[in-house]
């Protein structure tokens, strides 16, 4: 999806440009001042599922938002869609902006790539957040058949194009949210008709479940030394509570806080409930009393 093709009133367009920076065309939300704060959306997203929360924190810090290559505005120059390949194509870009990031917030797979970005940034956050984070593999069969599925799809061309014609319709997009467990207004609606009704963006999407898998992640938590607040939203429909609970646990300076409502978009929903418990968090992290 070109740049240019950007509707006019998609969140943040006044504030998006585009980077090159190979392997990638990245399109990149970009504002505020102070220390900086980078977002990472999920997967099947974009940097307009942080439309709700950034102006909440622009008034204190530094916003970057990249769409994740081969999805949203980002074009993906290599079909590098894996956890490691990804976070190191992030590194790169970090680097090349000099963002050094204080703070990174992932969403559902963005909090994955969070946390490995902790690991390999020459200097690593003073904090992490995810929301909903999807920290843990599919279970039973779907451990294996959901990736393969997804691979599958991936490799034939003649797939993306048909899925989003199906799927990139609101009703099928309604259907596809409420199993989330999420409800949102009509304008974040219309926005993911807009990204899955494009075939790039799906194909993006499918390559990235193709290619994740978490379990060196898995086994390096309890190394992760970032502080790490992990919010979790009761009525999540995508990744159950307990897998950031679990996570929180394992990990040295974890911390787990479950939302008794709200599903997986829980920060495109009710922002401000989100903003109410990671923004103190973060202050305390980056501006320690005393």
């Amino acid at each position: 999806m070109d740049l240019d093709r950007m509707p006019l009133d998609w969140p943040g367009r006044e504030s998006m440009r585009r980077i090159d920076c190979p392997p990638h065309q990245w399109c990149v939300l970009d504002k505020g001042a102070g220390p900086t704060v980078l977002l990472l959306h999920g997967a099947g997203g974009a940097s307009h599922s942080w439309r709700n929360l950034v102006p909440l924190m622009v008034p204190h810090y530094r916003i970057v938002a990249p769409d994740l290559p081969g999805q949203g505005f980002t074009r993906a120059g290599q079909r590098r869609f894996s956890l490691d390949a990804m976070a190191e194509d992030m590194a790169r870009l970090s680097a090349a902006e000099e963002w050094w990031p204080a703070v990174i917030i992932g969403h559902s797979a963005g909090a994955a790539l969070a946390l490995r970005l902790a690991e390999i940034l020459p200097t690593p956050p003073r904090a992490v957040v995810g929301i909903n984070a999807a920290l843990g593999n599919f279970e039973g069969t779907a451990g294996w058949l959901f990736p393969l599925i997804a691979k599958i799809l991936a490799l034939n061309p003649f797939i993306p194009p048909i899925a989003a014609r199906l799927f990139g319709v609101e009703d099928r997009v309604r259907k596809l949210i409420g199993a989330t467990g999420s409800d949102l207004d009509e304008a974040g609606l219309r926005q993911y008709v807009t990204l899955i009704g494009d075939h790039v963006h799906v194909d993006g999407t499918l390559s990235m479940m193709a290619q994740w898998r978490l379990d060196k992640l898995q086994r390096h938590l309890p190394a992760i030394d970032v502080p790490t607040l992990l919010i979790a939203a009761a009525g999540d429909g995508t990744v159950p509570a307990r897998i950031s609970r679990e996570a929180a646990g394992r990990m040295p300076f974890g911390r787990y806080v479950e939302i008794p409502r709200l599903g997986h978009l829980a920060h495109e929903e009710d922002a401000a409930a989100v903003a109410a418990i990671l923004l103190p968090w973060i202050a305390e992290r980056l501006h320690p009393p005393g």
